[in-house]
């Protein structure tokens, strides 16, 4: 017969190759702590509603915190036998205090007390993400007011479009970072449902209450139906889909960066610690951390693909497949939060070369735009300024320079509409400065951007810190 803690029906004990194969221990270790305070709760309920007497409850209460301890200390061995962390803790706790051990498990199982531990886990590394974003959201905004005057071009299709200040391209980013925040404050909340009571799929015929278990879990509301309780892993595939979009963002910015230190474009440049040299070439400085992060971008995508193909066919209620949903989720909230905290440490590293984006919106044709937008101030119809402008830029090619090298005659022999304020019109400042229109890269509109961005975070810090002291 088995020996295993569910086989009383079985003849034979477990192959040990299978043992093997179905093991979670590796690697669901890590929720112990989720693992531990679900079952405190559900013993105590089971105490309240007269299912455990309290002294048997005082010994599991009481079991379960020694055994914590030992857990924390690194002085607990996990056994593969024993498949999970549920069963390890269970059968230490009944080792260590007998029969009373082995009543915790009444009235649940072993696919609804996962799907505990596995809520639990999420919400609390849901609002570690949201720290760390807003870590680098901070890094952001610091960066944004240490060079406030900075201009540097922006792209289009990577050719240089039009002059903005460098805070205004940071705080692009800022923006991307607060949806990313928004959205895992909804994965928070799918989350935040207790899946405890439902037993392995259709509830259990003792008088339990789950709304106790949920008040000492902290849990804003319940599962109404056993079966989705058992099966769900929407918040799951939600996790991971607000950490690809957020990994995506990063990518963006690692790509930006990688170009942005390459001394084609010189624009910045990294700190010696974020950086690596060569094994061959001496003169290297390798963007490493940009380039980790993108590779590991489709990492994080890799891992919601794959939950999404585990639960496509899946019947209800719960399937050994599901526990397929650990090693993914793990890995990438480890990713996540990794890459989040290194960008901070490199954006507040890098160095920008303010000469060198100066000169790049200076010897091009990004002032442009702002040539046609003159003569439209001046009355004359925007499609015909557009060919005036783009006239001037042909003429200028032709001879080997740029707008503002234009005389006051080669500016009227295009147009009369020309006066002698269209230098001062097409300087890199003033097009900056006139682009005043709310969310624009004027002066006044970025700073306002950088104060919404601190009032934005101020509370960013109120909802985590709410979330947080929720965690039990």
């Amino acid at each position: 017969m088995s020996e295993a803690m569910w086989g009383g029906r079985f003849s034979k004990t477990t192959d040990e190759m299978i043992n093997e194969f179905q093991a979670s221990i590796n690697f669901d270790k890590r929720m112990y702590h989720e693992d531990i305070h679900g079952s405190i709760a559900h013993a105590r309920m089971l105490a309240k509603v007269g299912i455990l007497t309290a002294a048997d409850c005082d010994a599991i209460v009481d079991g379960l915190l020694a055994i914590e301890k030992k857990i924390d200390a690194g002085d607990f061995d996990f056994s593969v036998d024993l498949e999970d962390i549920h069963m390890n803790i269970e059968k230490r706790l009944t080792e260590a205090i007998g029969d009373a051990g082995g009543r915790l498990h009444t009235a649940r199982s072993r696919n609804d007390q996962v799907a505990l531990d596995t809520h639990m886990y999420i919400r609390r590394q849901t609002i570690e993400v949201q720290k760390e974003i807003e870590n680098l959201q901070s890094a952001l905004v610091e960066a944004a007011e240490k060079y406030s005057d900075v201009l540097m071009p922006g792209y289009t299709h990577l050719q240089r479009a039009q002059p903005i200040l460098f805070g205004h391209h940071l705080m692009a980013y800022f923006a991307m970072l607060a949806r990313d925040f928004e959205r895992f404050e909804g994965v928070y909340r799918r989350a935040d449902i207790m899946p405890l009571g439902a037993g392995a799929l259709a509830g259990t015929t003792f008088p339990i209450d789950r709304k106790y278990v949920a008040a000492q879990l902290n849990f804003e509301r319940i599962y109404g139906n056993s079966l989705d309780a058992v099966s769900d892993r929407d918040y799951i595939m939600e996790f991971l889909s607000a950490a690809s979009i957020l990994m995506v963002h990063l990518s963006r910015l690692s790509e930006e960066t990688i170009l942005w230190c390459t001394r084609e474009f010189h624009f910045v440049e990294l700190d010696d610690a974020h950086c690596t040299g060569s094994s061959m070439m001496p003169q290297k400085k390798n963007p490493d951390v940009s380039e980790l992060v993108r590779g590991k971008t489709g990492r994080v995508v890799g891992h919601l693909m794959a939950m999404l193909m585990v639960v496509k066919g899946l019947p209800l209620a719960y399937n050994k497949d599901l526990q397929e949903d650990k090693e993914g989720i793990f890995d990438a909230i480890d990713t996540v939060k990794f890459s989040l905290a290194v960008y901070a440490q490199l954006i507040r590293g890098m160095k920008v070369n303010k000469d060198v984006m100066k000169r790049a919106v200076t010897e091009d044709f990004s002032n442009a735009t702002d040539l046609a937008d003159y003569l439209v101030k001046k009355g004359m119809p925007f499609r015909k300024a557009h060919a005036v402008s783009g006239r001037a830029v042909h003429d200028c090619i032709a001879a080997g320079k740029y707008l503002e090298d234009m005389t006051l005659g080669e500016f009227q022999a295009l147009s009369p509409l020309f006066g002698a304020d269209i230098k001062d019109a097409i300087r890199p400042e003033t097009c900056v400065k006139n682009r005043n229109s709310y969310g624009g890269t004027s002066y006044k509109e970025v700073e306002r951007q950088i104060q919404a961005a601190k009032e934005l975070l101020a509370s960013e810090k109120t909802v985590s810190e709410e979330a947080k002291g929720k965690q039990v």
